[in-house]
């Protein structure tokens, strides 16, 4: 292994696990030397560089890989990132290959709510150009992020910026997709610091009296017939049963590929 590869791996292993310390490595390697991983194993001896300490120091802080490059790869895409936006999960990913493989449309007027760094917005753009898709948030700073991520991959989206939970007025659209803030209060105590003290709160907590606040305040709307939710694990079924209140009579829990129950669809047909 190359020594620095094997110097950084090896420091991050306690904290990360060695596979993910390994892909860090490459990733911060990659990053700093603008090498790719082949060049990265064939080089015996690199410069030492104090950028890598910095960065490490960030990292055994717990402050996420993401968000010190200011990008990821996200399901084919490059999407920067900030401390504004959520860092995009492999769950959000199985959304969006949901709602591509369920809607056959060959045109569709979705609205992605709480759109963060416009990661579900870009990539159904990307695949589907012909579907007229608008992206919501409540943080102009989020936006910002989202319209630099839509230039960047080239695809064209219309913007809101607006609290859904508020009572402005809304088109209708075909489809409504969200990811919106689900994790409990009472869930802080078992979660990583990387999350809690670097990702938005905002994006992230909801009230543990209230936990489906944000499903049941788009679902009440009727802004949309069909509903394509990401949700708590934990309350998968309870957000079927809101939606089924509300008039959306036909619903369906989908687990990711972990087995974990995490989105839910809901349509008024």
């Amino acid at each position: 292994m190359n020594p620095t590869l094997f110097h950084i791996t090896n420091r991050l292993s306690p904290l990360y696990g060695e596979q993910e310390a390994r892909e860090m490595a490459f990733w911060i390697m990659e990053e700093v030397y603008h090498l790719n991983r082949t060049e990265i194993l064939l080089r015996d001896i690199m410069p030492p560089v104090d950028e890598i300490e910095q960065i490490l120091l960030r990292l055994e802080r717990g402050e996420p890989i993401q968000y010190i490059f200011g990008h990821t790869l996200w399901r084919g895409l490059d999407l920067n990132v900030s401390p504004a936006t959520l860092i995009p999960r492999s769950e959000t990913a199985e959304l969006v290959d949901w709602v591509e493989t369920d809607c056959q449309d060959k045109t569709l007027r979705i609205l992605d709510i709480g759109t963060g760094s416009g990661c579900i917005a870009v990539a159904l753009k990307k695949d589907r150009p012909n579907w007229d898709i608008t992206a919501l948030d409540v943080s102009p700073q989020a936006l910002e992020v989202a319209q630099r991520n839509a230039k960047k991959n080239e695809v064209i989206l219309n913007w809101l910026c607006m609290d859904i939970l508020g009572n402005e007025t809304l088109d209708t659209y075909d489809v409504v997709v969200s990811n919106p803030p689900y994790i409990l209060n009472s869930e802080k105590e078992s979660m990583n610091r990387n999350v809690l003290d670097y990702e938005p709160d905002k994006a992230l907590f909801v009230s543990d009296d209230d936990p489906l606040l944000f499903y049941r305040r788009i679902a009440e709307r009727k802004i949309a017939k069909r509903l394509y939710f990401e949700v708590n694990e934990h309350l998968a079924h309870e957000t079927a049963r809101c939606l089924q209140e509300i008039g959306y009579t036909q619903t369906i829990i989908k687990s990711d590929m972990y087995g974990k129950e995490r989105m839910v669809f809901g349509c008024l047909y």
